[in-house]
């Protein structure tokens, strides 16, 4: 799934060194009001995905199969302060999907033609007490390309899931803890 973008590894200097690949783990937990086959249909069904999954910026596209072996190949352009462009694209392939149960997936996140991170997902519904479903996103990533000195890479990514968690609340109709 992952390609190489940019220069040919062929391409490097001896001498420069090849930056080191960071891994981390990360869990965002959800208690939301609704069954758990609203909460699991709101992963499947596009219309409601598009009002939680979205990439920022303008001209989004998006390719969505909601099966295994199938995925998602989004892109958009986004502006940043000082006015240059960011073309973002999010490639997904689902691994392991079980009815209301499990999503397994891997996802790239590509920055003008470089992966920046490569992650394994795994989001679990169970029954929650005293009714809802409890949502479990589990995710383990591989920083390719760093921000910087990568300080902020993590909590950016984490921030991000929490927001588009939060987006799902707000979808599918039910409040979030």
């Amino acid at each position: 799934m992952t390609e190489v973008h940019g220069s040919d590894e062929s391409d490097r200097s001896t001498d420069e060194p090849i930056p080191d690949v960071r891994h981390e783990i990360f869990s965002v937990t959800r208690v939301l009001q609704a069954d758990r086959a609203t909460v699991f249909g709101a992963f499947a069904d596009d219309l409601i995905r598009r009002r939680w999954v979205r990439l920022p910026g303008s001209g989004a596209t998006y390719d969505h199969v909601f099966r295994v072996g199938g995925g998602e190949d989004a892109t958009s352009t986004f502006v940043l302060p000082d006015g240059s462009e960011e073309r973002l694209r999010n490639r997904s392939r689902y691994l392991d999907i079980v009815s209301d149960r499990r999503i397994v997936f891997v996802y790239e996140a590509i920055v003008n033609a470089v992966t920046r991170w490569v992650s394994l997902v795994t989001v679990t519904f169970e029954d929650a007490d005293g009714g809802g479903t409890t949502l479990i996103w589990t995710e383990q990533v591989a920083f390719l390309t760093r921000t910087g000195d990568g300080s902020a890479d993590l909590p950016h990514l984490r921030t991000g899931t929490t927001l588009r968690l939060n987006g799902l609340s707000a979808a599918i109709g039910g409040s979030g803890s």
